[in-house]
């Protein structure tokens, strides 16, 4: 699995400070999509232990409020091991920090049994639909995308939106 980028200190992907990972590689290639870098699957940079290390490590701040995921695409096939692997770790070492992840899959649908979603706190789905975007969005940029708390989705068994 590849990566695009890693930021320390990230301000427009969550809430607070956060740590991010731009993972590589999306097969939606949404129209305007923010981020058509990350498209290739073979582009970045390789993508395992030595980059969670470092990921932890940056969080280890008070002021990092939690881990988001972006791409690309990481629930794609080619990707979700690794973000599972990467959220799964990031929780039991900050169990009291948030994980958010960006995805095209679908909550319900796409992602509805994977194990990735017993790590992350908010999930933003759905596929950017540039005929549907709304710059004054929190969190998400086109109308169709649901920011859900997948926490209360999971124990409800059915979608509860994030509210902050």
């Amino acid at each position: 699995m590849r990566y695009r980028k890693i930021r320390k200190m990230d301000i427009s992907n969550g809430p607070g400070v956060r740590v991010s990972v731009f993972f590589q590689g999306c097969a939606f290639h949404c129209k305007n999509c923010f981020n058509p870098e990350t498209w290739n699957f073979d582009d970045g940079y390789e993508f395992g232990e030595e980059q969670i290390q470092q990921i932890l490590d940056m969080a280890q701040e008070d002021y990092i409020s939690g881990l988001s995921i972006l791409g690309g695409e990481p629930m794609h096939p080619k990707n979700i091991d690794m973000t599972t692997q990467l959220a799964r770790r990031f929780k039991e070492t900050f169990p009291d920090k948030t994980v958010w992840a960006w995805s095209g899959y679908l909550f319900d649908s796409d992602l509805k049994n994977k194990e990735v979603l017993a790590y992350l706190d908010v999930l933003v789905d759905g596929v950017f639909v540039d005929e549907k975007r709304n710059p004054n969005l929190k969190w998400r940029g086109s109308a169709n995308q649901r920011v859900i708390d997948v926490s209360e989705s999971l124990k409800k068994n059915k979608i509860v939106l994030y509210c902050d």
